[in-house]
């Protein structure tokens, strides 16, 4: 097989989503001729067909299906790397996107947004909150944050921060505990994983059935049902760190559940945006943040537990 035709490219995958020679033709502003001269010429050198002719209508066959898969990706980077480029040359701001859990986006990052954008004007963010695991490459996502032990195929991981589990009330719940033993909160109504609270129980020799009054698939979702005085909840410090100063969650007990290889929070990249300027810019920022974020809660942790 010959060198792949880099520049025909672009057409074919204009081709294969209209699926239709002459509106790819208006698409790209050339004639119908010079379209089809293109792919024929595509197929030519590739050495087998990647259209079945119907009528009018192109259809990808099988192996142009698979071609696509691989080349999408690749032009999509190209076209935001040439955007970032001319972003550059014209002083203009670059865009990175990102996608995170709802959980993380709602409690964490937004809040600290403003310090984003007087930090770095120039790099504009596209948010995706999703509870679905994307693609980055094939999405055409620079970077996504991750709970869990990884590692993620084909893309580089840097861990930001293992975050425990933590108890938490509202601080109506904080004043009726106020004093009273750890068997007062198992009579509380408890929120999350019952698997999860068994657990923490378990780190102070305590074996308690549980019996959660509700569960929730979002972090966040939960946070607001313990601040709301719906129950206690298990939840990652980080994701509670700015309700605990504001007063809005009370941490109920200095246990905390560790599990490093689950529970940690990743930012994760393709390989080759390891250097790219506003990715490292973005990552250094992160950590700085979540450095922040947390001082000040290990004393939380000492002086703010209202169980004997």
């Amino acid at each position: 097989m010959s060198r792949l035709p880099l520049n025909i490219l672009p057409t074919f995958r204009v081709v294969a989503r209209l699926g239709n020679l002459r509106a790819a033709a208006q698409e790209l502003h050339l004639t119908h001729s010079a379209v089809s001269q293109q792919i024929k010429l595509l197929e030519e050198q590739l050495g087998f067909e990647l259209f079945d002719r119907r009528g009018r209508r192109i259809v990808l066959n099988a192996a142009g299906a698979a071609l696509l898969r691989h080349v999408e990706p690749a032009l999509d980077r190209l076209d935001e790397g040439l955007r970032a480029a001319v972003a550059t040359a014209k002083g203009e701001a670059q865009r990175i996107r990102l996608s995170l859990l709802p959980s993380f986006a709602q409690r964490w990052l937004m809040p600290r947004m403003p310090r984003w954008r007087a930090r770095h004007p120039e790099i504009n963010l596209e948010i995706h909150a999703t509870q679905q695991m994307v693609d980055l490459v094939r999405e055409g996502y620079h970077v996504a944050l991750r709970q869990g032990a990884g590692p993620w195929r084909g893309l580089q991981a840097v861990q930001l921060i293992d975050s425990p589990l933590i108890a938490l009330g509202s601080p109506a719940a904080a004043l009726r505990l106020q004093g009273r033993s750890i068997h007062a909160l198992a009579e509380e109504p408890l929120l999350g994983r019952a698997s999860w609270w068994e657990r923490w129980f378990a780190l102070g020799g305590y074996r308690v059935a549980v019996n959660p009054v509700a569960t929730f698939n979002d972090a966040g979702l939960m946070l607001q049902a313990v601040e709301q005085d719906m129950g206690i909840g298990l939840a990652r410090e980080v994701l509670a760190a700015d309700a605990l100063r504001q007063g809005q969650l009370v941490r109920l007990s200095p246990w905390a559940l560790p599990d490093a290889t689950a529970f940690a929070f990743w930012c994760v990249f393709p390989p080759e945006l390891d250097n790219w300027p506003p990715l490292l810019a973005f990552r250094a920022w992160l950590q700085e943040e979540l450095a922040l974020s947390l001082q000040g809660l290990g004393d939380m942790a000492a002086h703010s537990d209202p169980l004997s």
